[in-house]
This record gives C-alpha cells, sequence and structure tokens, in this order.
C-alpha cells in the first residue's frame, strides 16, 4: 500500500487549523458583507480588519507550532507513530496533498494581504480617528462634521508628503495609542498646528492655490446683536483685500504666494509670541524683522518655522467658536435661533456659558430652560422655539466638551484678531528692520470698511 502525508495530530496544529479556517471564512464573509454597505457602526473595522485577522494569524502560527511538537515527541519516541509523511511526488496522494497546501497558501495570502490593507485604509478613515478613539478625539471629530471641510478625510491633511511623513505619522499615532491604552493623553488635545511641516500643502494647494484663484476683494458681513428684548443687530461692512486681483494693490495672501519665503521664530507653544521675522522675496532678497528689545537668546532658544496656510487658518479643519457671542450672533444672522423671541440673544449666551458636569446634562439643561423662557412669550410661534432651541443645543454641543476640558476659546483662531491676538503677532507695528521699515499694523493695509 502507498505511504501517505498524515496531517499532524497535535493537539495544538489541530487547533490552529480550526481557528484558521473558521477566522478566515469569518473574515471573507464579514468583508463582503462591509463592501455591501451592511455596517455603519464604526467599531465594525475594529472587528473585520484587526480581531478576525489576528485570530487568523494566530491559527496559522499554531499549526507549525503543534507540527514541531508532534515531530519532538516522535523524535523522543519513535514507536509512538509509524505514519510520518514522506514527500515523494512520484505518489499521487502526496502530489495532491502537496497541491491542496500549495493552494491554501495562496489563499492565505490573500486573506493576509487583503486584512493590512483594509485595515490600514479602515485606520486612516475618519470613523476610526474620531468614532473608535470616541473621547480624545471627539471635540475634533465633532467640529470636523460641522466645519467646511467635512468630505475631507482626516489623512489627507494630517500626513506629510512622502515617506518622512507617513512614517511620523505612523509613529505618532503608536504613541497616541499608547496614551489611549494607558489613559494619559493630554487634556485638551494640542491644537493641529504641531503638526509637521507641509503636512498640509498638498491639500490646501490643490483647491486654494494663490497661483491659480485670483479673487481680489471681497465683502464680509459681521453682524452682532445686543442683549436687549429686540436682540437688536450691529452690522460692520468690511471690503478684505484678500487677492492678487484687489484694486487696492494689496493683499492679505501675499502671505502663501509660492514665489515668497516666509519664517518665524515662536517662543510658546501656542505660537502666540513671535519676535522674529524673515522675509525672502521673490528676487532672493532677505529681511529680518525684530521686536523690540528681543534678547538673541530668546530667538536662539525658539522655534522656527516656515509660515502656510495654518499658521493664520490654524482651525478651519476643525472650527470651534472662539466665544459663545460670536456663535450665537452667526446663528442668529443664519436664521437659525429667531430674533423675534425677546432676549433670545442674552439667554442664549448665558446658558452656552454655564459649566456643566458632562455634555449630556449640559444640553438638557439647555433645552429644558429655553424652553421655560421662550414659550410663554407673546407672538412667537412654536415653530421659531422649537427650532431656536435646537440651535443653541447644537452650538453647545459643537463646542463644550467637558471630559476633554474643550469649551468656547480653548482652541483660538489666528484668522483674524477680533477675538485672540492673531494678525497681531507679527503686524503689531513693534516688528522692526535694520533699515527702520517695521511690519505695517495699520487695519487698512488688509481691509477697510464701508460705510453704510
Amino acid at each position: 500500500m502507498a505511504p501517505r502525508l498524515a496531517i499532524p495530530r497535535h493537539p495544538l496544529a489541530l487547533a490552529g487549523v480550526l481557528i484558521a479556517t473558521v477566522a478566515g471564512a469569518v473574515f471573507c464573509a464579514l468583508v463582503i458583507a462591509s463592501f455591501a454597505g451592511l455596517f455603519e457602526n464604526p467599531y465594525a473595522g475594529l472587528v473585520i480588519f484587526i480581531a478576525i485577522p489576528a485570530l487568523f494569524v494566530l491559527g496559522l502560527l499554531l499549526i507549525p507550532a503543534g507540527v514541531w511538537l508532534d515531530r519532538r515527541r516522535l523524535r523522543r519516541d519513535p514507536s509512538a507513530s509509524s505514519d510520518y509523511p514522506v514527500l515523494d511526488f512520484r505518489i499521487q496522494q502526496v502530489r495532491r496533498t502537496a497541491l491542496l497546501i500549495t493552494a491554501l497558501t495562496a489563499v492565505n495570502l490573500v486573506i493576509l494581504l487583503l486584512a493590512g490593507y483594509g485595515s490600514l485604509h479602515w485606520m486612516e478613515s475618519p470613523s476610526f480617528c474620531g468614532q473608535v478613539c470616541h473621547t480624545p478625539m471627539h471635540p475634533q471629530f465633532a467640529a470636523w462634521q460641522a466645519g467646511p471641510h467635512n468630505r475631507i478625510a482626516c489623512v489627507s491633511c494630517h500626513i506629510g508628503e512622502g515617506p518622512s511623513g507617513f512614517v511620523h505619522a505612523k509613529l505618532n499615532g503608536v504613541r497616541q495609542l499608547v496614551e489611549v491604552a494607558t489613559n494619559s493623553y493630554p487634556r485638551p488635545i494640542p491644537p493641529g498646528a504641531h503638526m509637521p511641516e507641509g503636512a498640509q500643502a498638498k491639500t490646501c494647494s490643490s483647491c486654494h492655490s494663490p497661483s491659480t484663484r485670483h479673487v481680489g476683494d471681497q465683502v464680509r458681513v459681521v453682524r452682532e446683536y445686543a442683549d436687549d428684548a429686540e436682540n437688536s443687530e450691529t452690522r460692520t461692512i468690511l471690503q478684505m483685500y484678500l487677492g492678487p486681483g484687489s484694486p487696492s494693490g494689496r493683499n492679505i495672501h501675499w502671505h502663501a504666494d509660492p514665489s515668497i519665503r516666509i519664517e518665524y521664530v515662536s517662543t510658546d507653544a501656542a505660537n502666540e509670541t513671535i519676535p522674529l521675522v524673515r522675509v525672502t522675496n521673490a528676487a532672493g532678497q532677505v529681511k529680518e524683522y525684530v521686536t523690540d528689545g528681543t534678547a538673541p537668546a530668546a530667538i536662539a532658544g525658539g522655534t522656527r518655522r516656515t509660515m502656510g496656510c495654518i499658521d493664520c487658518h490654524n482651525t478651519v479643519g476643525h472650527p470651534i467658536a472662539p466665544t459663545p457671542e460670536m456663535a450665537v450672533d452667526r446663528a442668529i444672522g443664519a436664521g437659525l435661533i429667531s430674533r423675534q423671541i425677546p432676549n433670545a440673544r442674552r439667554e442664549a449666551v448665558r446658558l452656552i456659558s454655564a459649566d456643566y458636569p458632562t455634555q449630556d446634562e449640559g444640553a438638557a439643561a439647555i433645552e429644558r430652560e429655553l424652553r421655560k423662557i421662550f414659550t410663554p412669550q407673546d407672538g412667537v410661534d412654536q415653530q421659531s422655539v422649537e427650532r431656536s432651541v435646537a440651535a443653541v443645543r447644537d452650538l453647545y454641543r459643537q463646542s463644550v466638551f467637558p471630559p476633554m476640558k474643550v469649551k468656547f476659546g480653548t482652541y483660538p483662531t489666528n484668522r483674524g484678531h477680533s477675538s485672540s491676538t492673531g494678525c497681531f503677532r507679527c503686524h503689531d507695528g513693534s516688528h522692526t528692520a535694520k533699515d527702520g521699515s517695521i511690519i505695517n499694523d495699520d487695519c487698512e493695509y488688509c481691509h477697510k470698511e464701508i460705510a453704510q
């Protein structure tokens, strides 16, 4: 009778075969279901592309471990089994078994490659970034969903170009994973300005290139409301000198001109204190502006950076209102909160400015109090009340996150100067070059107010 290949009979190898087979079958089924759109839970990717493949790999590793233990047992006691594999390809059964093993190995490799690609793709998705790490990234995820870039994936801005950017991002991700596992992550999460230089260039410039978008001037209307019963409106109309097409000859986005290089030194983590600015113009001429009384040691000990989009637009990806007043004013101006409700602005600001133990308790308290105040008002229809209550509650949910110590003003915006230093970090009139020229601090250098 021709000898036959024997399947290792060690329990560990048999367990490995069983685990790998079941995990492989389950993985294939779940991947098909995922592609069919049957899963909406953000944790589904954790099971499909991490947990199941991990079991599959474990099963594959148990098989050779069982084979090794079985062979060690046979070496110690050869009489324990006489059915030892014979690799004689003249035997039909050996050829069939070898072909089967080769086919299964190919299938295993396909499963592993698919799992690896799927896990990488899933871990780069916004749902992974914002929902799996729910508590740490909840503020950023909520603000991103309500912001203008909610169709752009996190990795498009948070991973720099080239292999170095990818490696930096993944090493940073490992650190964050350890912090989440040990509950040692910072509260609040530091702002995105600490990302590596160039991380946003490939995304920002693809849509907002200053060399291809001659936006010229734009008119901006700033609406503010008083804390009186009528919610009285005050309008400020500004003509913004945004692009090279401005009749004024001025250009706010001159800073982003690719032919211009602006470097600066900051001496604090938030990049709010900037004692030195170095400008290289299109002709290659260099001029340095230094604040009065700055010691050389302070500049040497600072952090040198090249100015990019996010130095001004630092909250564009995760816009959280800098003040409760500004948040409510924008909502009233957009018609989300009705001006017909007496004292709507005052009460909305008061309630979203208060401290609450948790976000859910805060949202519930705000809704409860607003209904008590708004509903009895004469001449106010219920539809306006419902819309206004929902808008105020949403303003709070989008801006205040007690577990992460995030609230209005936690992440100040540098786009402008009405709620933070912003433009005046450099345009303060105290940055002077050796030839006596200064960085202009005239308000009308960037915009002018239009009379009404």
